[in-house]
Parts: structure tokens; C-alpha cells; sequence
């Protein structure tokens, strides 16, 4: 049989489509999973094997599932291949970690910190300090030097791990007293090693602490960690004033990576999966995709740190299981739309490539080996080594149609989550086989979602609209040091206040329409929430970023684009408009067809006339980490953006006035 001729079996899915959550009766209307019967009596789900029942577990039963096999891969350069750490060579190398750190006089309960990109050694030092009932505490990779000082000194850390030279001297920019012991893993000058000793704090190479492991492993019999331990301190990346640290047992995160495999069913990790590792494992998102594949016995690749080479690196690891963040899938997505735009036999290829592929999704068929994948979808499969056969999303929005045409490109499996670092990772998870945008699924089997109301923003659970709370095993144990903001967030019953509105759609999924936060009235008495209109902006093929404004004494807002380079830069060749992108950027023909496009999509998506801006100030250059603009998690930093474009926001309302 040829090819284009063999068509898969419909993947199996575990529940009916048109009711996917469990509503228990009463006046809260709590919504529960399918998939955990007992949920419904406040039972969830706090593991999935016997074995496995701590981070420290997952990684021990990995080695025992594959035997072994592949565990963490890295590769020196674009051109070099991936080279394999094995199970038992990664066990074995992070008990040794972890006892040279005891050697050092650590002790069970020690707060550790490490600040480096993904790398086999972050594993090794996470499963070392595992090994002797340590606490992890990752430092963001661009927080700055103020932050990861306060971080440093509030979890009264003595050690961190370092992964360059660079990051070294940032830390010793403002290291509190109380940080003795740096351990280095990259090269590392003279200098540095210098700056160090002058300041009172030892620098150690990593392999030197596994070699005092070694030497002294019989001496620290291993002390391994009890599932209501606290495993990690994840600090979440404010927009305002200092970060907060988010307590996580090791129940919290087997009890959501558990929840997840169960909801995937057989399209769960296996031991011959590879995943690739390019989102920052300082974030729980990452931190837990890699610990279902270790508890699976899969193998994680590490991307080589240069996110400009990443299809690089995946064409060279073939991964097979790939978590994503949107901004990756928009920018495959508009390259694509950018090749077709200009032709009109392209175009209506896509068309129907997408039509042909939908068609067969709708039916649960999921296939890369139509005429459509050779004729159409070949390079973005290619692009991503060919082989990813489960994709996850998380950590923002992702718009219907993106996801809509990622999952026709790649003839896979397609998950998009919605949680938060206080739940440890999803709360809500999409089932595989549901084609239907614009949702984020139902709640996973360790925990419960209800809507509670907002009377100032008019949501109202009666109507199955309001603040998004969850309960259950991966609610996090509270905000490191700071019982107010945790008494803020986790009310007396064990909510997690979210901040996030969402509304449950008919057939029991969870939609995310609008958040909490950042809300403000304008002058006549409305109230605003930018992100709710930014979110619906952001789909304008013409605008890579925005920020909507406006304050209680105005009667309208305004915004701040960022133009997409390629399109705006064709549409202006197509209308004979010569310049580079800032030239482009002061060109009021530009400004109308922007302004003109992002009003038409805030009427199709139901926008008052009062959330529509007025005016928009088009800037040449990105909101970025690097400029403060931007979270380490790439969310808007409004008081920031706010002071930056203080000028164009008071001249725009100085022209409406």
C-alpha cells in the first residue's frame, strides 16, 4: 500500500467530547476530571506508580524502566553530535554532586541555588540535592543583579551553582554575606576566581565537588527526600517589587506531571521517547515535561543555548516530545503565512492542506503522510527534526487559528495548558483528539476549578463566568517567608485565587477570557482590562507586540506597537512606501493601515467602543528582557512600559484632548 494510502486507526479518546469535566452539585459549582472518579469527593490524584512518589523517585525509576538507556544529551557546538549521559552514569554523577556538597557541610533542608542555562549538570545538581533531602532554588537567567541578591538572601543560601563565567560576576556584583561558596560549571577566568577569593567566597569547579562525593560516598549514606518535602522555591517573576517564592513539595509536582500522563493516556512519554530542552528550567513548565520523561525513562536533549539555532538543534536530536511556548509556534506560523501571502496558487494550497487535515482530525485521524504533508507541510516537519509526535503549549495564549494550523503541519498530537506556577504547572489540559480551539481543557485529575465572582468587571459564577480558583495536591504550600500575600492568594478553604477570569464553555472545558489584574476605570466610569484587549490585537498579522493604556482620568486608551518587521516591510513594498522599519514606523499611511486592522479585529471579537484605542504609537524596537520591558517569562512589564513611553502616551492624549 502506498504512502498517501495507509490512513491510522482514530487515536483513542478518553472521554466524551461534549462533557469533559465532572460539576459537582452545589451552590459553587466546582468542576472536577473526568478521569479521577473519587475528585468528585475531594479525593485527587497524588500519584500515578507506587514507586514514584517524589522527584527524587521519578528519576530512579526512570533508569529502572529503560534499562538504563539514554537520559541527558548535549552537544558542544552546531556541528558536533549529541553526546549520551546513561541513567546509572547520571545517578551515580548526582549522588557524587550531592554528597561532595554534604562533604562541603550542607545539610537535609539546605536551600541551593543555581543560576544556569538548561544543561545536563542543572539535572545533575537538581537529582544530587534530591539525594540528600536539599531544596533547589533556580535563579532566573536574566532577573538581574538586584533581584537574584534578594533571592540569595532570603532563602539564606551559602551555595550556587554557576553556569559561566558571566553569571558569576553577576552574582558577585551584590553577593550578601551570606553566600560563601560559588560552584562553577563552564570555564571560568583567573580574574573572576580572583574577584571571588577577594570577596570571601570559595569557587569550586562542579566536577570537583563530584570527585569529594566520590571520595567520601560511604561516609553520607544517602538521605532521600518524603513527598510532603518541600523540593523547590520557585521564585515567580513579578511585574512590580521583588519576586515571591513559590514553596513546592515534591506530592505538589508528581501529583500534576501524574495528572498529565493519566489524561494522555497512551500518548504519554515511553522510554524511546527524546525530548528536546530549550525553555528555561527555572520555570515549572519545563521542569515538569522533563520529569515525566524521566519517569517514563525517556531521554532529554539540551537545546546548544542560542534560541536563533534551535530548528538547528532539532533537525541534529529528532525529538519526538516537544513542550512550546506560543511565541515559537506564532513565529512558524507567520513564516509561513509570509511565503504564501504573495501568491495566489500558495495560498489556496494551504488552504486546502489545512481543510483536507481538519477534516481528518474532526475524525481523530492524525497522520504526516498525506499529499498535503509532502506537497505543503514537509519543511515545517523537517524543521522540527521530523519526528515530534506529542507537542505541549503552555505559559500564554495561544490564538485558535495558530493552533489550528500547528496541529495540521505537524499531524500530531497537540496539548495546550492552562496553570500557573502556584498549581506547579496545568490545572486545566485539552484532550488529545478535541480539534476545537480556543479552550484549555478540562481540570486534570489532582485537582478542582471553580469560578468565583467579580462584581467590578461584571463576571458573575451564577453565569459560569469569574476568577479562575483551584484546589487540590498540586496547590503549592505558600509563598516562601511571606504569609500575607500567601493568606492574599490561598483563601481559608485552600483556593488558590488565580487572578485569572476564565468561563466554562458548554461542553465542560475552561476558556481564559480575561485577567483580574491590571484592570482600571476610565474617566466616564468603564472599566478596562488591557490584556483582555491586547490578547485580541496581538492576532493582527501586522503587530509583534502591544501595550494597551489608559488611566481613570481619560476617556479612552491608547496603545504602543511594535510593528511586525516582514509584513509591515511588504506591505509597504507593495504600496511603493521605501524605508527602513523606523522610517516605517513614522509613516501615517502605515499608522492608518495598522490602526484600521487592529479596529477591525476588535470589532469581529466583540470589543466595546470604549476598549477600542484612539491612537497607537508605532516603535521600531521589541520590548525585550534585556531593555526591562519584558519578565523573564516574556510578560509585559506595565509600570516599565508605562515610564519608557511616558512621552508618546502624553502626547497621543494631548492630540485627543
Amino acid at each position: 500500500m502506498c504512502g498517501f494510502c495507509r490512513v491510522p486507526e482514530p487515536i483513542r479518546i478518553p472521554l466524551n467530547l461534549n462533557n469533559q469535566s465532572e460539576t459537582i452539585r452545589g451552590a459553587e459549582l466546582i468542576r472536577t476530571s473526568k478521569l479521577c472518579r473519587d475528585a468528585k469527593d475531594g479525593k485527587f490524584l497524588r500519584y500515578l506508580y507506587e514507586d514514584c512518589r517524589t522527584v527524587y523517585d521519578a528519576f530512579h525509576r526512570g533508569a529502572r524502566e529503560s534499562n538504563s538507556g539514554q537520559c541527558l544529551g548535549s552537544r558542544e557546538n552546531q556541528t558536533k553530535p549529541y553526546q549520551w549521559l546513561h541513567y546509572n552514569e547520571a545517578l551515580l554523577r548526582a549522588r557524587n554532586f550531592g554528597c561532595g556538597l554534604t562533604h562541603l557541610g550542607l545539610r537535609p533542608g539546605a536551600y541551593v541555588g543555581i543560576y544556569s542555562q538548561n544543561c545536563p549538570e542543572w539535572v545533575l545538581t537538581e537529582q544530587g540535592l534530591y539525594c540528600y533531602s536539599m531544596i533547589i532554588v533556580p535563579l532566573y537567567d536574566t532577573l538581574g543583579v538586584e533581584v537574584c541578591s534578594f533571592i540569595i538572601r532570603q532563602a539564606e543560601m551559602n551555595t550556587v551553582v554557576c553556569g559561566d563565567d558571566q553569571k558569576i560576576n553577576m552574582i558577585l556584583d551584590q553577593a550578601p554575606p551570606c553566600l560563601k561558596r560559588i560552584v562553577y560549571i563552564g570555564e571560568v577566568k583567573k580574574d573572576t576566581l580572583l574577584r571571588a577569593k577577594k570577596q570571601g567566597i570559595e569557587a569550586i569547579k562542579f566536577e570537583e565537588v563530584e570527585k569529594l562525593g566520590s571520595a567520601n560516598i560511604n561516609s553520607y549514606p544517602e538521605k532521600p527526600p518524603k513527598a510532603d518535602d518541600i523540593c523547590t522555591v520557585c521564585y515567580t517573576s513579578g511585574t512590580t517589587g521583588n519576586p515571591k517564592g513559590v514553596m513546592l513539595s515534591h506530592e505538589n509536582v508528581i501529583a500534576d506531571v501524574s495528572a498529565v500522563m493519566l489524561q494522555l493516556g497512551e500518548h504519554k512519554p515511553n522510554r524511546h521517547d527524546v525530548m528536546i530542552s530549550f525553555l528555561p528550567l527555572a520555570h515549572m513548565f519545563e521542569r515538569c515535561c522533563q520529569i515525566a520523561m524521566f519517569m517514563q525513562g525517556g531521554a532529554v536533549g539540551f537545546f546548544c543555548g542560542d534560541i536563533r539555532n534551535l530548528m538547528e538543534d532539532m533537525k541534529a536530536l529528532k525529538p519526538t516530545v516537544t513542550p512550546t511556548v506560543p511565541r515559537l509556534l506564532n513565529r512558524i506560523h507567520d513564516k509561513v503565512m509570509s511565503t504564501v501571502n504573495g501568491s495566489f496558487v500558495k495560498r489556496n494550497l494551504l488552504r486546502m492542506a489545512i481543510n483536507s487535515k481538519l477534516a481528518e482530525m474532526k475524525r481523530g485521524i492524525l497522520r504526516k503522510n498525506t499529499i498535503w504533508d509532502t506537497l505543503v507541510f514537509k519543511k515545517v516537519q523537517e524543521g522540527m527534526g521530523g519526528r515530534v509526535r506529542l507537542l505541549v503549549v503552555g505559559s500564554a495564549p495561544l490564538s485558535g487559528n495558530v493552533l489550528t494550523f500547528v496541529r495540521c503541519a505537524l499531524g500530531c498530537v497537540v496539548v495546550e495548558g492552562y496553570g500557573q506556577t502556584e498549581c506547579v504547572a496545568p490545572a486545566t489540559l485539552t484532550i488529545q483528539g478535541d480539534c476545537i480551539p480556543d479552550h484549555v481543557g478540562p481540570p486534570v485529575a489532582c485537582c478542582c476549578v471553580k469560578l468565583v465572582d467579580v462584581p467590578e468587571m461584571e463576571y458573575y459564577a451564577s453565569a459560569g463566568q469569574g476568577e479562575v480558583c483551584v484546589k487540590g495536591t498540586n496547590v503549592f504550600k505558600g509563598y516562601f517567608k511571606d504569609p500575607e500575600r500567601t493568606r492574599d492568594t490561598i483563601d481559608r478553604d485552600g483556593w488558590l485565587h488565580t487572578g485569572d477570569i476564565g468561563m466554562w464553555l458548554a461542553n465542560g472545558t475552561l476558556k481564559i477570557i480575561d485577567r483580574k489584574k491590571h484592570i482600571f476605570k476610565l474617566s466616564q466610569g468603564e472599566y478596562i482590562a488591557p490584556e483582555k484587549i491586547e490578547n485580541i490585537y496581538i492576532r493582527s498579522i501586522y503587530v509583534s507586540q502591544i501595550y494597551v493604556y489608559g488611566e481613570s482620568l481619560k476617556s479612552c486608551v491608547v496603545a504602543v506597537v511594535v510593528p511586525d518587521v516582514e509584513t509591515v516591510k511588504e506591505w509597504a513594498l507593495e504600496n511603493d512606501i521605501p524605508g527602513t522599519l523606523s522610517v516605517l514606523c513614522n509613516d501615517e499611511r502605515i499608522k492608518a493601515m495598522i490602526m484600521e486592522d487592529l479596529i477591525q479585529l476588535g470589532k469581529e471579537s466583540g470589543l466595546k467602543s470604549f476598549e477600542q484605542v484612539k491612537d497607537i504609537y508605532l516603535h521600531p524596537d521589541p520590548f525585550s528582557v534585556q531593555n526591562g520591558l519584558l519578565t523573564p517569562t516574556l510578560k509585559s512589564k506595565r509600570p516599565q512600559l508605562k515610564a519608557y513611553f511616558k512621552p508618546q502616551l502624553e502626547d497621543m492624549y494631548s492630540k485627543l484632548d
